[in-house]
């Protein structure tokens, strides 16, 4: 039995009262805290462990946004796409698909993309060639940086940011959060909110409130991985595609080797730039709100890197003779701990049968090869806790069970729910409502006036009704094997067990 201290009670300052609280300001929370201001609230509180905005995006390298549309279609808009449209103005922050060029299939415009993973769809969509280009962006992590500063900037009058803050503890009373206990260099105090909203990932308030919550620990996906990403500079891309493509046995012998070298899954990913790659990591069975998992994923990685570069400087000459490692990461790279059992938990089901919901609040095209990654609605409650009252839990750490959780994760994703989260805040502080009796079309329109697309909304029908011809006419992507599979099984009564989902998860390489 471990020993126990028993912490004296104290008195905390109460540092500030606000409408929204924020805690963490990674994708989810960023795109949480701007999307209440332009919905109207103001007085928001944004908390920040770090010194910097985006979370994994910027400070653990995730510097690539897959699948952004589907067909000709771009389906994950709003302020995922807005992070895009402002770099673009910027000098060589930006590599991807314009939104003018998506489910173009000409061959020869498609052939330059095919250098970096999913800017091409993988099989084609619907299983036929030809293939299309698909809205997947690579970008730098400082430029975004600056940019997400900027957003924040814009609506000053509205967002008070508070850096170098770390969330701790929900202040809950009769099941109601009344805020947040936070760590800094000032010490420990207190801030007051009308609503909260977790965005820290790891469901680091929630799972103290009581509401029911799961880990990855029991999983064998990609989400049960940690990474540490690092750079490499002065490299050919270019070269190295050609090479990995002209030498198919030694790009196999490469991933063994690299493999072998690191002591664990690691491989090089295209940039932004042709002279710069990233090198993502897969640690097996690492919970990144683990301790020990983190610092062992850190070191092990950083330990092993200049015998990774030699490596590859020595196995692929002719696009790493002068490679150098040119920045690590400033933060752990990681995927899925803890996964909140909402109001709705998602299941494959919603991917393999296009199921309907009527609190949608986001319509996203996904990596995901059961419906051959066409859009899959993200309902409200799948953000929203059970048994606990104005806590919303956007972002990686939403309700998904443990297979559908590795389509759900990305950043896409952690934006969309994100940004839903502060229209949702917004609306019941303006209202006077709780989070969960929201006035859940009020919010859907005002998503829609912030260029989400929404099924079954008549503001955005009205604006656009290609988009529900589209996915009708495309079958909601269900043309796949894998999901005939999965209809045959409905059909029988067979529900769509864990085997069933680990046999057709085919998680992204992120």
């Amino acid at each position: 039995m471990s020993n126990v201290y028993v912490e004296p009670a104290r008195e905390l300052t109460v540092e500030a009262e606000c409408d929204i609280l924020v805690v963490g300001g990674g994708a989810a929370g960023h795109s949480a805290a701007v999307a209440a201001a332009r919905a109207g609230a103001k007085n928001i509180i944004l908390l920040e462990r770090y010194g910097y905005m985006g979370g994994d995006v910027t400070g653990g390298y995730v510097i690539m946004v897959p699948n952004l549309s589907w067909y000709n279609k771009s389906f994950v808009r709003g302020l995922q796409e807005e992070w895009f449209t402002r770099l673009d103005k910027i000098p060589g922050a930006v590599y991807a698909p314009s939104l003018d060029e998506i489910g173009n299939t000409d061959p020869a415009l498609l052939h330059p993309w095919k250098s970096h993973q999913d800017c091409v769809s993988r099989e084609g969509y619907g299983g036929c060639k030809p293939a299309c280009l698909v809205r997947s962006v690579y970008f730098e992590p400082n430029q975004l940086k600056i940019e997400l500063d900027k957003m924040l900037l814009e609506h000053k009058d509205a967002i008070t940011v508070m850096c170098h803050s770390w969330g701790t503890r929900p202040i809950v009373e009769n099941g109601t959060v009344k805020g947040v206990i936070y760590e800094s260099k000032e010490g420990r105090k207190a801030i007051l909110a009308k609503v909260v909203i977790d965005a820290t990932g790891d469901g680091d308030l929630y799972r103290q409130t009581g509401t029911p919550f799961e880990s990855m620990a029991d999983q064998v996906t990609r989400a049960n991985t940690t990474a540490l990403v690092w750079r490499i500079g002065g490299i050919n891309w270019d070269l190295f595609y050609q090479w990995r493509h002209t030498h198919p046995e030694e790009m196999a012998a490469l991933r063994q080797g690299l493999t072998r070298v690191a002591g664990f899954r690691c491989l090089p990913i295209g940039s932004n730039q042709n002279d710069i790659c990233w090198m993502n990591s897969w640690h097996a069975n690492r919970d990144c709100s683990v301790v020990k998992d983190q610092t062992e994923t850190e070191m092990n990685t950083r330990n092993t890197m200049r015998d990774v570069l030699e490596y590859l400087r020595q196995a692929v000459p002719v696009a790493f003779r002068n490679a150098y490692l040119y920045d690590i990461a400033p933060q752990l790279g990681t995927r899925i701990s803890r996964r909140l059992k909402g109001e709705y938990v998602m299941t494959t089901a919603d991917f393999a049968y296009a199921i309907e919901h009527d609190d949608v609040i986001a319509w996203h095209s996904t990596i995901c090869q059961v419906n051959d990654c066409g859009p899959v609605e993200i309902p409200y409650r799948a953000i929203l806790p059970k048994g606990v009252e104005n806590l919303l839990c956007p972002g990686r750490h939403l309700s998904a069970d443990g297979i559908a959780i590795d389509w759900l994760d990305l950043i896409p994703q952690c934006v969309g729910t994100g940004q839903a989260a502060g229209v949702a805040a917004a609306v019941a502080v303006a209202d006077g409502t709780t989070v969960h009796n929201v006035n859940i079309r009020k919010v859907q329109d005002i998503l829609v006036d912030q260029d989400v697309p929404l099924p079954r909304n008549a503001k955005f029908e009205a604006k656009d009704p290609s988009y529900k011809e589209m996915v009708e006419e495309k079958q909601h992507g269900l043309y796949t094997d894998k999901a005939k599979l999965a209809k045959e099984q409905k059909e029988k009564g067979q529900a769509l067990d864990l085997e069933f989902q680990e046999k057709f998860n085919a998680p992204p390489q992120h």
